[in-house]
């Protein structure tokens, strides 16, 4: 393998390594677990709105910050490796969130630690994608890197139920008790999943830091006196967004549409727990549709980035999970797209189980195609600074979602109708995407 190869591949072992925090913890394993422990759907998908709400308020704040300070005093390598331990750490600690000794704050603290070392080390991790390849095959090289990601997502989550995530009765998904003589009356094998995540991550990540090295670039700043002129330098840039116009209108539109979608990921598996009375190991099955749709798709969609450019890429995805926003609304246990059905139908599982490959396929190529836009709008020399901009805009109104979604739930007392705000938050993003140039100020 050369040395350019080995770059490439050792850049997508991070997707390999961190993509198991969004799948098992976020989604699928870990937040349908702490709707069983509350054991009232609407009160703990509130909990959970607040929770990783207040979050990415922290992640918003600090982003940027991070960013320029990694333009100016170079070395991505070592804040990588920081917020590295920040994920393992993080992880572990959902251990402890026993059922006979369960704290919700010190859990939600735990799991607000892991994610934002991964969303930290992701701004480091995305800036090393224009040193991978030329403008024409960068596209190809997010997409096939996201597919990497999903599918390592796909084997951690496959390992969880078969071995690991008990259900109602105790036993796994192929009717066995988790492995290691955890203790399914615990639910040791389901709280495995932070300690999983954990070790996957430390293991390949391996790969990364064998294989990635950063191009020789003239000595930087220290980081001390990076970080103290960060302020002014970030004021500059934020006084010069209205004036480019182009990556302003990218990062008012994915700021939306990625709260969105994220907000579909973290409410989904909690979603289905409570409206459908779905067990962990439903939702797992589910979690395998949608990571197998979204690796393919993400696969796909990188090819299509690099034939027609991200935009299309994106315009279509938005319009898709629009769509599928507003058919989510409508399935419950009694009814499928407003239509209602006969009590104990498959057809609501069907539909949402549908709902969830289509959520995966659109989800996967859309991240790839605004990782890959972002690298468009943005100048060389600010390449970190833009894609902390770019986490900023991620996480500036990443509480809306969550926060909004706890808020109208609590309200309505309707986990259902908890989740319409989504819709307007995709529009808006696609209105704002009239404004984005496919290549950037440049053009």
């Amino acid at each position: 393998m050369t040395s350019a190869k080995k770059r490439i591949w050792g850049w997508f072992f991070f997707d390999w390594a961190s993509q198991p925090y969004n799948t098992l913890l976020i989604t699928f394993i870990f937040g349908p677990y702490i709707n069983d422990l509350l054991g009232d759907g609407s009160a703990a998908q509130a909990a959970w709105g607040y929770g990783i709400g207040f979050a990415g308020l922290f992640i918003a704040v600090l982003a940027p910050f991070l960013g320029v300070i990694a333009d100016k005093a170079g070395g991505r390598m070592r804040f990588i490796a920081l917020f590295s331990v920040m994920y393992f750490l993080g992880a572990w600690g959902l251990w402890y969130a026993a059922p006979d000794n369960f704290n919700l704050t010190l859990v939600m603290i735990s799991f607000a630690i892991g994610m934002i070392g991964m969303e930290f080390a992701t701004i480091f991790t995305n800036a090393m994608l224009p040193d991978l390849g030329t403008e024409a095959e960068i596209g190809r090289i997010s997409g096939s890197g996201w597919a990497f990601g999903y599918v390592g997502g796909l084997i951690a989550l496959i390992i969880m139920l078969l071995l690991l995530a008990e259900g109602p009765n105790g036993k796994t998904l192929i009717g066995i008790s988790p492995i290691f003589g955890l203790d399914a009356a615990a639910r040791e094998g389901t709280r495995s999943v932070g300690p999983l995540t954990a070790v996957w991550y430390a293991v390949f990540m391996v790969p990364f830091f064998l294989w990635v090295r950063e191009p020789a670039r003239a000595k930087g700043l220290g980081v001390v006196t990076a970080a103290k002129s960060a302020w002014p330098a970030l004021k500059v840039s934020l006084r010069a967004l209205p004036r480019q116009r182009s990556l302003f209108a990218h990062l008012g539109s994915s700021m939306f549409y990625r709260d969105a979608l994220n907000g579909m990921y973290v409410f989904g598996g909690i979603y289905a727990a409570g409206v459908l009375q779905w067990s962990v190991v439903n939702v797992g099955i589910f979690g395998i549709l949608a990571s197998i749709t979204g690796a393919v798709f993400a696969w796909l969609g990188g090819k299509a980035d690099s034939r027609f450019g991200p935009k299309p890429v994106i315009a279509v995805c938005v319009l898709v999970l629009t769509l599928v926003a507003i058919g989510v609304v409508t399935i419950s246990k009694t009814s499928v797209f407003g239509l209602t059905v006969a009590e104990g139908s498959a057809l609501p599982d069907i539909g949402f189980y549908i709902m969830g490959a289509v959520i995966g396929a659109a989800g996967g190529a859309l991240q790839s195609a605004s990782r890959t836009m972002t690298v468009y709008q943005a100048h060389p020399d600010k390449i970190t600074e833009v894609f902390g901009l770019y986490a900023l805009s991620g996480k500036a109104t990443s509480f809306i979602a969550p926060l909004s979604i706890g808020i109208v739930t609590d309200i309505t007392g309707s986990q259902q109708l908890g989740i319409a705000p989504l819709i307007g938050l995709f529009i808006i993003g696609l209105i704002l995407l009239l404004w984005v140039k496919p290549k950037g100020d440049r053009t």
